[in-house]
């Protein structure tokens, strides 16, 4: 069959985010930003099949997310089987959450297999526990924050505005610059995908926050809500010489743009190990596993 797989615009917000609003999912790369944003480096398209949303990956080997909607789901895989079978490709479907896969099971008892990825699981955070830092195992991180407030008595946070923008973008060409981050591969990816996220903000209504010390950006982040209890942190730069600037915006974010929301999703470590150490001090309340899902072999 065919199926007709669409660049993403800005022009395709309202239609996607139809779908998001019918059935929202906490997957930290289930917003239209994130789509929007990622799309040009993983060869992102999508679909309406069957009137359920499905997105296509290029990335490697063709690859379908799991359909989203309130149609019928099985009509839908039924149209993804045909398509890929008739280019001759094994069906793929990734990013797929356990209660999706129960799904999938309920439909085709044993026909598909899922393997979870620890590297793209999203860490998820009581959103109050991030605020307060209470308890033993946050006491480091009041002990950064109030290290930093000492060290900047004149310290502030501000939302990322139209006025600021450029502030955060010139803080973000530093950071680059001391990162390494080389003119390829994912650091550089993601450093474009900063750059935008902070040029259509408005446009994408992502929200921003940042810290000022001594008169400078030091730290800032951008975020918004997925789901209905939940608000994804997409990104987050801080000097690593500030000490406390991390800690400090982490915390002040989530208390001035995200204090109504249950829990705060940071995203996956992508099986970097200082990250995972860092995700990790922050005692996530859980992980959200994300998995590929293939056909089981025939006997």
């Amino acid at each position: 069959m065919e199926i007709n797989w669409k660049k993403l615009g800005m022009e395709d917000k309202e239609i996607i985010q139809h779908y998001y609003d019918m059935e929202p999912v906490r997957n930290c790369e289930f917003t239209f930003a994130n789509n929007f944003l990622w799309a040009p480096f993983y060869g992102i398209r999508y679909a309406v099949v069957e009137d359920m949303l499905v997105f296509i990956s290029d990335e490697a080997e063709m690859s379908v997310s799991c359909p989203l909607g309130k149609a019928d789901m099985q009509r839908t895989v039924e149209a993804l089987l045909r398509y890929f079978g008739e280019r001759g490709k094994p069906f793929k479907m990734h990013l797929v959450s356990p209660k999706q896969f129960e799904e999938l099971e309920r439909l085709y008892p044993d026909r598909f297999q899922v393997e979870y990825d620890r590297d793209a699981a999203d860490y998820v955070y009581e959103s109050e526990r991030l605020i307060s830092l209470a308890g033993k195992k946050l006491h480091g991180k009041r002990n950064h924050i109030n290290r930093f407030k000492e060290n900047y008595p004149e310290w502030s946070y501000e939302r990322i505005t139209e006025e600021n923008t450029a502030e955060c973008m010139e803080m973000a060409e530093q950071w680059r610059v001391q990162n390494h981050c080389s003119e390829r591969g994912e650091m550089h990816d993601e450093f474009c995908v900063t750059m935008n996220a902070l040029k259509y903000r408005k446009e994408l209504e992502l929200q921003g926050g940042l810290i000022r010390a001594d008169g400078r950006v030091v730290a800032f982040s951008i975020g918004e809500p997925c789901g209905e209890d939940m608000f994804v942190v997409h990104i987050e730069k801080a000097f690593a010489d500030v000490q406390g600037a991390y800690p400090i915006i982490n915390q002040q974010f989530v208390e001035h743009e995200a204090a109504g929301y249950r829990y705060i999703n940071r995203e996956e470590d992508t099986g970097e190990e200082g990250l995972r150490k860092a995700k990790l001090s922050y005692d996530p309340v859980f992980l959200m596993e994300k998995g590929l899902v293939t056909e089981k072999q025939q006997k």
